[in-house]
Protein backbone atom coordinates (compact mmCIF):
# COMPACT_ATOMS: atom_id res chain seq x y z
CA UNK A 1 0.00 0.00 0.00
CA UNK A 2 1.09 3.47 -1.24
CA UNK A 3 1.90 5.43 2.32
CA UNK A 4 -0.46 8.48 2.29
CA UNK A 5 1.30 12.03 3.17
CA UNK A 6 0.25 13.20 5.91
CA UNK A 7 -2.51 15.93 4.72
CA UNK A 8 -4.21 13.17 3.24
CA UNK A 9 -4.96 11.58 6.59
CA UNK A 10 -6.39 14.24 8.39
CA UNK A 11 -8.22 15.52 5.69
CA UNK A 12 -11.66 13.74 6.93
CA UNK A 13 -11.02 14.88 10.40
CA UNK A 14 -10.69 18.28 8.96
CA UNK A 15 -14.08 18.23 6.97
CA UNK A 16 -16.16 16.75 9.78
CA UNK A 17 -14.53 19.99 11.86
CA UNK A 18 -15.73 22.07 9.52
CA UNK A 19 -19.04 20.62 8.93
CA UNK A 20 -19.26 20.66 12.58
CA UNK A 21 -18.60 24.23 13.86
CA UNK A 22 -20.75 25.29 10.63
CA UNK A 23 -23.91 23.02 11.73
CA UNK A 24 -23.10 25.04 15.39
CA UNK A 25 -22.94 28.33 13.86
CA UNK A 26 -26.46 28.12 11.75
CA UNK A 27 -27.62 26.28 15.10
CA UNK A 28 -26.79 29.79 17.54
CA UNK A 29 -27.80 31.80 14.72
CA UNK A 30 -31.25 30.23 14.67
CA UNK A 31 -31.19 30.08 18.65
CA UNK A 32 -30.03 34.04 19.39
CA UNK A 33 -32.59 35.09 16.69
CA UNK A 34 -35.70 33.53 18.97
CA UNK A 35 -34.30 33.63 22.29
CA UNK A 36 -31.48 36.19 22.86
CA UNK A 37 -31.06 35.36 26.24
CA UNK A 38 -29.46 31.99 25.68
CA UNK A 39 -26.66 33.46 23.46
CA UNK A 40 -23.94 31.15 24.94
CA UNK A 41 -20.25 31.38 24.14
CA UNK A 42 -19.88 30.88 20.94
CA UNK A 43 -15.18 31.82 20.64
CA UNK A 44 -15.01 29.29 24.06
CA UNK A 45 -16.68 26.39 21.79
CA UNK A 46 -15.14 27.41 18.75
CA UNK A 47 -11.79 27.34 20.64
CA UNK A 48 -11.99 24.27 22.31
CA UNK A 49 -12.74 22.48 19.17
CA UNK A 50 -10.49 24.13 17.41
CA UNK A 51 -8.11 22.99 19.40
CA UNK A 52 -9.12 19.33 19.76
CA UNK A 53 -9.23 18.72 15.87
CA UNK A 54 -5.06 20.39 16.13
CA UNK A 55 -4.52 17.97 18.77
CA UNK A 56 -6.21 14.98 16.96
CA UNK A 57 -4.57 15.98 13.45
CA UNK A 58 -1.12 16.00 15.62
CA UNK A 59 -1.36 12.43 17.14
CA UNK A 60 -2.67 11.20 13.84
CA UNK A 61 0.65 12.60 12.19
CA UNK A 62 2.79 11.10 14.88
CA UNK A 63 1.11 7.81 15.57
CA UNK A 64 -0.28 7.32 11.98
CA UNK A 65 2.18 4.94 10.43
CA UNK A 66 2.52 3.10 13.66
CA UNK A 67 -0.80 2.19 13.91
CA UNK A 68 -1.53 1.76 10.30
CA UNK A 69 1.81 -0.64 10.69
CA UNK A 70 -0.01 -2.28 13.62
CA UNK A 71 -3.81 -3.01 11.62
CA UNK A 72 -1.89 -4.12 8.69
CA UNK A 73 0.06 -7.12 10.79
CA UNK A 74 -3.48 -7.89 12.90
CA UNK A 75 -4.84 -8.25 9.59
CA UNK A 76 -1.88 -10.39 7.93
CA UNK A 77 -1.93 -12.58 11.09
CA UNK A 78 -5.79 -13.22 10.55
CA UNK A 79 -6.21 -16.85 8.77
CA UNK A 80 -9.10 -17.60 6.13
Amino acid sequence: MKPHPPIQRILPALYLLVAFTLTRVVHGARGTANDPSERGDVPGWVMITLMSAVLVAALLALAGPALENLFNDAISRVSP
